[in-house]
């Protein structure tokens, strides 16, 4: 048996390690070592390629138990997951709970029927690009856009996972199935053939079978040679008059609503598309009026910032979370690092963003005239250091910006875990009286 591996942290720049697989006498059954628990922070998300966050989107949109989902990634991160046996339309492996004896979780999917199969077949043998990307060890999105156009969908949909669990939580999944689900993406993010297994076919069968139909459509569509058509020398290098441009056509008075993006199967969310749209569109427009683009001068982790802050308020949902996990990635930080961000943004835009990350040393003036003023209004004496006044307390700071503002921030007593809060003032006492709801 091959050693297993020894770790889930990983070098983006090589080959993500999994856990290795038994297949079946039959080629309709792979079993997949356990794998150890991640040396890393967890921050990674469990999967690189978009079919497997196709995956793990369909898992996250069986609940809305942010906190079952949670507990399932962490199971999955410490590697409580034994190991996982995919056959035709079902997963299964015992996850280590609480308890001494674990719990069978398993996940069921529905099979292709025979005549998805040959549609499906088919259109991967016509293209031999397809073909290719799967012995790569790719699923490109043209491949599961042809497969939909015909009627099957090879990749889950939301409400497709069927989950069950031998433990008494009733939840949808539990946190024993979730945790299974997450180490499943990291399987489909190596391997597409596992999700094809899942759906109803091994992976020796399918190369025999999709080897036969290229030879075939090889020797029926091959199309002979179109003429190319000649110019004489003389007439391509003869002067041409060239008609001036027409003039521009004049600019909408509004930029123009984005078209309706449809819900695919591993396709980014529309509502996402559409807000990216739209805000592209607007910018356009404002640099067609006035030749600026005010945005043109933000860093990549401002835009970033920018953009999740622009995301409604009301309630915390799976395109959301979903845009704050991938924001956070492709910047560097973690999810909590961009809420944090957010809530600066939310308070006075960059500069609220500057405040929370860059301290400085206020000139003489507004900075030190504050602390007499908070002294007068009966506010006990509070420490300075560098634009920060921090209560005595230390749940209660002022932060004096560029602006010329003060920015309230709370931390939980005795952590030093500040919070942006409450709407920036340029007096001192009356940014912490409706920081303190005085």
């Amino acid at each position: 048996m091959s050693p297993r591996p020894q770790s889930l942290a990983y070098d983006r720049s090589q080959p993500r390690p999994v856990a290795r697989s038994r297949p079946g006498p039959d080629d309709l059954r792979r079993t997949f070592e356990a794998v150890p628990p991640r040396t890393s922070d967890g921050d990674e998300p469990f999967a690189d390629s978009w079919w497997g966050r196709a995956w793990v989107a369909a898992l996250e949109s069986l609940s809305m138990d942010e906190g079952r989902l949670s507990r399932g990634r962490t199971y999955a991160d410490s590697g409580k997951v034994a190991a996982i046996t995919v056959t035709p339309g079902r997963v299964v492996a015992y996850v280590h709970g609480s308890r001494p004896r674990p719990y069978r979780a398993e996940v069921r999917l529905r099979p292709l029927t025979d005549a998805d199969w040959d549609t499906f077949l088919d259109a991967v043998a016509a293209r031999p690009g397809h073909l290719a990307a799967l012995l790569g060890k790719e699923m490109p999105h043209s491949l599961v856009d042809t497969a939909a156009e015909a009627g099957v969908g090879l990749l889950p949909a939301a409400g497709d996972l069927d989950p069950g669990c031998s433990c008494p939580d009733h939840g949808w999944p539990c946190k024993h199935v979730a945790a299974l689900c997450y180490q499943m993406a990291r399987l489909l993010d190596a391997d597409p053939f596992v999700l094809l297994l899942l759906r109803g076919r091994g992976e020796r069968e399918l190369l025999e079978e999709l080897g036969r139909r290229n030879a075939a459509h090889s020797t029926r569509e091959r199309p002979s040679a179109p003429a190319i058509p000649s110019v004489p020398a003389r007439e391509a290098l003869a002067d041409r008059y060239l008609p001036p441009l027409p003039a521009p056509l004049p600019v909408l008075p509004h930029p123009g609503q984005p078209p309706s993006y449809p819900t695919l199967p591993g396709a980014r969310d529309p509502l996402a598309l559409d807000h990216l749209a739209t805000e592209a569109a607007a910018r356009a427009h404002t640099f067609l009026v006035s030749g600026l683009d005010p945005l043109a001068g933000l860093t990549p982790w401002q835009d970033a910032v920018r953009l999740a802050a622009s995301r409604p308020t009301a309630g915390l949902t799976a395109t959301t979370r979903a845009l704050y996990r991938e924001l956070a990635y492709a910047t560097g930080r973690t999810p909590t690092d961009l809420a944090r961000a957010v809530a600066a943004w939310r308070q006075g835009g960059a500069e609220g963003l500057a405040v929370l990350e860059t301290p400085w040393d206020p000139p003489a003036g507004p900075f030190d005239r504050a602390r007499p003023a908070l002294a007068a209004a009966d506010f006990p004496r509070f420490h300075p250091w560098r634009n920060h006044l921090t209560h005595p307390g230390g749940t209660l700071q002022l932060r004096f910006g560029h602006d010329g503002r003060w920015y309230g921030y709370e931390s939980e007593p005795g952590e030093n875990d500040w919070w942006p809060r409450a709407t920036p003032d340029t007096d001192p006492v009356g940014a912490l009286m409706e920081l303190s709801g005085g």
